[in-house]
């Protein structure tokens, strides 16, 4: 399955209000944890599978990247993306991630945000990964948290006031296909336990460098309605990686 709901027109427009949509990296509650795992991007080649917008795209071109290539199955997505950017090291390609089908040694670095808990085949995508890095290539990605995906419909259970009372966990050994609720529409995505994370990049050619759990920055637990809830379960999980064999 390739998930797509990202081109349903409702959706899209619902997708497109969000802070980070709008905003962008700084607006991400993540994004001050996730930056501290990039590499030195100077004449790096450099692939983001799942590129929505192009944030992270158009910072490693402008931090010294060679070339970026960032490719999403969303054809709204890049519409977007390719109307933000005006750095012609950047390009985009419309393209799902199961489908990554590129010669050894194109890439130097592969970046992801939020897209592999879009897909069943994250061993799949690892080993094509891999396949397609240099030598000692980083590999940083970042994912919803088991502890976030495990019980499915990825909301707050509220007391009688509607406040929220406690986040709930369950079947957090039961991998595989959830059926989550996300601004306000049916979306399918796909559960696996942190074991199973970590374990598939050690088995697929990568040494594990960094994992971080990251709260959000302090300037959005100070501003933004709601964040300071964040703070009560893990919603994203961070990886950083390096090729090995």
């Amino acid at each position: 399955m390739k998930e797509n709901k990202y081109d349903d027109a409702e959706f899209f427009a619902a997708y497109s209000k969000f802070p980070r949509s709008v905003d962008g990296l700084q607006a991400a509650g993540e994004w001050h944890e996730f930056k501290q795992l990039l590499p030195n991007f100077t004449d790096q080649r450099v692939l983001d599978i799942g590129c929505g917008f192009g944030w992270h795209c158009r910072y490693a071109a402008d931090n010294g990247a060679q070339s970026v290539l960032g490719i999403d199955l969303s054809e709204k997505m890049l519409q977007v993306a390719a109307q933000k950017t005006n750095n012609p090291k950047v390009h985009y390609q419309q393209m799902a991630m199961e489908d990554l089908d590129f010669v050894p040694n194109s890439f130097d670095v592969v970046l992801s945000s939020l897209a592999f808990h879009y897909t069943p085949n994250f061993s799949d995508i690892c080993r094509k990964i891999n396949g397609c890095l240099t030598a000692n290539g980083k590999f940083i990605f970042s994912v919803e948290h088991p502890v976030f995906t495990a019980e499915g419909h990825q909301d707050w259970v509220y007391d009688q006031q509607g406040n929220p009372k406690y986040w709930p966990v369950d079947h957090y050994f039961n991998e595989g296909q959830r059926d989550a609720i996300f601004l306000g529409q049916h979306v399918t995505k796909y559960h696996r336990t942190l074991t199973t994370y970590l374990n598939t990049l050690l088995q697929t050619g990568f040494n594990l460098t960094k994992i971080v759990e990251p709260m959000p920055a302090a300037d959005l637990l100070a501003t933004v309605p709601g964040m300071k809830d964040e703070l009560r379960r893990p919603m994203m999980l961070l990886v950083a990686a390096e090729k090995t064999k």
